[in-house]
């Protein structure tokens, strides 16, 4: 297998943009791959960017009925909302109608497959796609600005085209709802979300006795986090749970979701993570590919609305984990400037945060914390012949 890094880009990752004042902001993408550029990590022999494509009909409806599909691409010819459009979940709200939404969103989705394809095909041991990890889109609906389900329908692809078993690691605040749903019912696909609870907070599932149904019974796995949580309770949490049963259920490929908005500053959730923990579960989940499946791992971005300050950052330091290259701390000058002017305010200097307090809304977050591990330990790992102490 070629030891390159795939890191997918196009500069139409622009056009998947809602509205101006919309949260999920597409110039984040922009940024990261700036930084990485200013960096000098596109200059290195391990690291290749390429163009991805737009998703085929039929790869979208490995995931997607017909008729939510055709829904798209009519509102996306002129950005119009239609009376029936809201049934489909566009509208008013988190997923506003926009001109050419089919083309943007099957962009993403087109990205996410040509992603598997490099790795499984060994043409790359890991493959990048940033504008990915959209995983709140269900099958005939948008959902939490997703409109088409990218992590979802890329591995449904690779399990049709590869018949690969596959983990889905998700890291992102949000639990991956639209993921789980996709393969509920399927031994073949593992998903792990580690989330905060959906009991404050979008899309309100994710509980730990969510774990599958039928053959798919075990093969759901949720941690429920309490608003608060920092990046020790976080880290313990992933690693009490995540590498004993991914090496258990021996995936031939792993797709990791890298939302950042569990960041400490993130405006839209409570959980309080910095980029140190995200340093620390990007080297976790790399080691878990390579311990376990050959490396093949396909890292996908997802939430963060910490648009300017956050998410260059943080995918910048996942991109270069994948690629082995150290980062050093102090921003290059010429990414700060850019993205001053973006932002209209001074961007980090830092590729790192430093020393944080942690917010914290719960007495006794440890004691909770350890109370979650022991119950999805107690839930889950019997379907695995793991200990549970």
């Amino acid at each position: 297998m070629s030891k390159v890094v795939i890191f997918l880009y196009n500069e139409e990752f622009q056009e998947y943009e809602f509205s101006s004042a919309h949260p999920l902001k597409p110039i984040r993408l922009k940024l990261t791959y700036e930084l990485l550029r200013d960096y000098g990590v596109f200059g290195s022999t391990q690291v290749k960017v390429m163009p991805g494509r737009l998703a085929t009909d039929e790869e979208l409806m490995l995931v997607h009925a017909p008729e939510y599909i055709n829904t798209v691409k009519k509102i996306s010819e002129t950005g119009n909302e239609p009376s029936y459009a809201y049934a489909f979940g566009i509208g008013p709200g988190d997923n506003p109608a926009f001109k050419g939404m089919h083309e943007a969103s099957s962009l993403i989705a087109g990205c996410s497959i040509v992603a598997v394809d490099e790795v499984m095909n060994e043409k790359a041991e890991h493959a990048v796609n940033i504008s990915g990890g959209l995983h709140h889109a269900l099958r005939d609906k948008a959902s939490g600005f997703c409109i088409y389900n990218d992590p979802a329908i890329a591995i449904a692809h690779a399990a049709k085209k590869y018949g690969a078993r596959v983990a889905y690691i998700d890291i992102d605040v949000h639990h991956g709802d639209g993921v789980q749903w996709a393969f509920y019912d399927r031994a073949d696909i593992l998903t792990v979300s580690l989330h905060e609870s959906g009991r404050f907070l979008f899309p309100g599932t994710g509980f730990i006795d969510e774990v599958g149904t039928g053959k798919g019974e075990g093969f759901s796995v949720n941690v429920p986090l309490e608003p608060g949580t920092y990046d020790d309770l976080y880290l313990s949490a992933f690693n009490s749970i995540v590498p004993p049963i991914l090496r258990a259920f021996k995936p031939d490929l792993i797709v990791s979701q890298n939302g950042c908005d569990t960041h400490y500053t993130d405006p839209l959730a409570g959980l309080s993570l910095t980029t140190n923990a995200y340093e620390k579960l990007y080297g976790a989940v790399h080691n878990l590919a390579h311990e376990i499946c050959g490396g093949r791992l396909v890292a996908l971005g997802g939430g963060g609305y910490q648009a300017y300050q956050v998410v260059p950052r943080a995918w910048s330091l996942l991109s270069a984990d994948l690629a082995n290259i150290d980062l050093g701390n102090s921003v290059p000058e010429s990414w700060q400037e850019l993205c001053s002017e973006k932002a209209h305010t001074k961007c980090p200097d830092s590729l790192r945060d430093g020393e944080i307090v942690p917010r914290t809304f719960a007495e006794s977050i440890e004691d909770r914390t350890a109370h979650i591990i022991a119950s999805v330990k107690q839930k889950v790992f019997p379907y695995y012949d793991l200990s549970t102490t």
